[in-house]
């Protein structure tokens, strides 16, 4: 169990990694669409690989930060029932669902995946649109970020096998680090405390 914890922890830092980067996607597809505004409002000129570039980019961040949505417990669960049971059957829950139906899609995307990204990329297919981008470099992103979501899900479903073992703590805790403003109240109450002390 403990080189699976080892692997799980070197999931957990490698999708925290890509979160970490793919955030500055969304502000280049921000950019890129403010500049494609202005240009197109003060020059009445646009291109639609512009368009296909923010698009392109949203669908980067979307993919790649799926790993990092679940190593960060962001996805959207509905937990009108597993929330009124006790920490170990919701476990179970988690434990059943990452192995029927996370795991699975997974493997079945990235099985009718690559071969759809070989295809584009063998056929150098561009798109239909004039001016458009060549589609290849898209089409990666769907094993990329459904392989990162299964590396992400194998780490979950060991976490959670080793809590139900008693290795670790409930790994479905979220550790809130203190916000800046958290940390400089406290700076001021130490300080305050302090100079009421001399």
């Amino acid at each position: 169990m403990r080189a699976l914890l080892k692997f799980s922890n070197a999931v957990d830092w490698l999708n925290a990694q890509v979160g970490k980067w793919v955030i500055w996607l969304i502000l280049a597809s921000t950019v890129i669409s403010a500049v494609n505004a202005m240009v197109r409002k003060m020059f009445n000129m646009s291109s639609n690989a512009y368009l296909e570039v923010q698009w392109y980019l949203f669908a980067a961040a979307f993919l790649l930060a799926a790993g990092y949505t679940l190593l960060h417990g962001e996805h959207v669960k509905i937990d009108v029932i597993s929330s009124r049971l006790e920490k170990r059957k919701q476990i179970w829950i988690d434990v059943f669902g990452y192995v029927f139906f996370l795991l699975p899609v997974c493997l079945v995307i990235l099985y009718y995946g690559i071969p759809f990204f070989l295809q584009g990329f063998r056929s150098g297919e561009v798109s239909s649109n004039a001016g458009g981008l060549i589609r290849w470099p898209v089409y990666i992103l769907i094993p990329i970020g459904f392989g990162l979501l299964l590396l992400q899900g194998l780490s979950e479903l060991v976490k959670r096998i080793a809590f139900l073992k008693g290795l670790i703590p409930d790994p479905t805790v979220k550790i809130v680090a203190k916000t800046p403003e958290e940390e400089l109240a406290e700076e001021l109450r130490r300080q305050a405390e302090a100079q009421g002390r001399v």
